[in-house]
């Protein structure tokens, strides 16, 4: 067992994970440099979680980032792992961060960041403006 240095019990991250977290890592870094300016990472609530929350041009918007392995393609395309009752729950989550940050009136986008993965190595990304 892992102890950090504050006392607290670290769980090792599975590969799955920490793949996610360094596409989470590559999507935010690419959004940066298209310009977005990042509000929130991983922001929380009872309802779920929203990868990254930016703003770009005066519209909020949420993003979604899916990462999957290259040995994984027979199982489709990242964004194609994107279910209905996973956009539902992104849209109630989102809900809530406006309500809490009280910005009722602005614009809101939902984007995907498909990102293709070898190990720990990002391939590519595929960035899906108004994805649903």
């Amino acid at each position: 067992m892992n102890i950090d240095p504050n006392g607290k019990r670290i769980r090792p991250l599975d590969g799955r994970k920490a793949r996610g977290r360094l596409a989470e890592e590559a999507g935010a870094r690419y959004l940066q440099e298209q310009g977005y300016e990042l509000l929130e990472r991983n922001w929380r609530c009872r309802s779920g979680e929203i990868d990254i929350i930016a703003r770009q041009e005066g519209v909020i918007v949420i993003i979604e980032v899916r990462s999957r392995s290259v040995h994984n393609e027979q199982f489709g395309t990242p964004a194609e792992s994107i279910t209905p009752r996973k956009m539902k729950q992104i849209r109630e989550t989102a809900a809530v961060y406006l309500h809490r940050t009280q910005q009722y009136n602005e614009q809101v986008r939902f984007d995907v960041l498909a990102v293709q993965m070898r190990g720990d190595e990002m391939i590519s990304i595929e960035h899906i403006p108004a994805a649903f």
